[in-house]
């Protein structure tokens, strides 16, 4: 029996004039895919290489150097002293001299070369320092003379000048003498008493005496040339009286007196001194004219003198009054034991 109503479509499917229906379907699950494991790989073992060897090299051979030869001996003078070359001193430590071989190869490297513009700008400042250098020595030895004379401490007898000496004065003030204005007596007793001006003394036989000068106050000043007319031919020349036993100096700074017995004044390294280190006694050294006696302490050789008394005995002068001894000789006096001087 057909059970299908008249008019209706059947179940499931579309009526006249409906539109076809698509069958549902149920969605297909997925197919579950395995993840893609990666292929092990060996490790890459880098290929060995050989060590690299260096190349061989020849060992450095030093330069030959030629043997040091022994100085020659120095020639002797006809005495059998060594001659000049025999006292050469020894190069300071430091100072440039000859290289021995190879030396410079030592030395390669260390420093820089200097350039032209150096070399010759060193050179120029020596030289303008030789020709300024006698200039400003006197400018120094002027200002500490002058110094000197209004300090009343002393304390700029403590300075050194460039010549080695110190400057001591015991008058406030000193008078300058020029060739005009100086004069040098001689009287006492003495049979012809005389009055000598620079060129008188000039005229005379001049003695030239080079030895050290060494003050009590401890200083020394090397090989000093002194120069002059010998005390003794001054005395000869007025004329001794037999009551003569002793020589007083006197200086014209008003202050300053010195004494020497008559056979110390007759030794030959004493002197009325018109020159000191080759040139005219300066004033701030005692000029015109001084005395020098070499073998004693500096302060028996009065500066700025003036007289020359004859005497019969020996009378203290300016320092001996003062506590130093008459009899001043280097070494043996004051309590020092200083090499001599003469």
């Amino acid at each position: 029996m057909n059970t299908d109503r008249p008019g209706e479509p059947e179940q499931g499917r579309p009526g006249p004039g409906e539109p076809e229906r698509p069958e549902s379907r149920e969605p297909e699950p997925p197919e579950l895919l395995e993840p893609e494991r990666p292929e092990p790989r060996e490790p890459e073992r880098p290929e060995p290489r050989e060590p690299e060897r260096p190349e061989p090299r020849e060992p450095e051979r030093p330069e030959p150097r030629e043997p040091e030869r022994p100085d020659e001996p120095a020639p002797e003078d006809r005495d059998g002293r060594p001659g000049r070359e025999a006292h050469a001193e020894p190069a300071e430590h430091g100072a440039p001299g000859e290289a021995e071989p190879g030396e410079h190869e030592a030395y390669a490297g260390r420093g820089r070369p200097i350039g032209r513009r150096v070399l010759l700008g060193t050179l120029g400042l020596g030289a303008l320092g030789v020709l300024t250098a006698p200039a400003l020595q006197r400018a120094t030895d002027a200002f500490l003379a002058g110094a000197s004379q209004r300090d009343p401490t002393g304390l700029t007898g403590l300075l050194p000048n460039g010549g080695g000496f110190r400057y001591y004065s015991v008058a406030a003030s000193v008078p300058h003498k020029n060739e005009t204005t100086y004069r040098l007596t001689v009287d006492g007793l003495v049979d012809h008493p005389a009055e000598y001006t620079l060129a008188d003394l000039r005229a005379m036989p001049q003695t030239r005496l080079v030895h050290d000068v060494q003050c009590v106050t401890g200083w020394r000043v090397p090989s000093t040339p002194f120069e002059g007319v010998r005390l003794a031919h001054l005395l000869d020349a007025a004329g001794l009286r037999p009551s003569a036993g002793a020589i007083r100096f006197t200086c014209f700074d008003g202050t300053y007196t010195e004494s020497l017995s008559l056979r110390q004044a007759y030794r030959p390294d004493v002197l009325v001194a018109l020159r000191m280190q080759d040139k005219p006694v300066g004033h701030n050294h005692g000029g015109p004219v001084r005395l020098y006696v070499a073998p004693m302490y500096f302060y028996k050789s009065a500066k700025w003198l003036s007289g020359i008394t004859v005497t019969k005995d020996v009378r203290p002068g300016y320092w001996e009054n003062r506590g130093y001894d008459v009899d001043a000789w280097v070494g043996r006096s004051n309590g020092r034991d200083d090499e001599p001087t003469s």
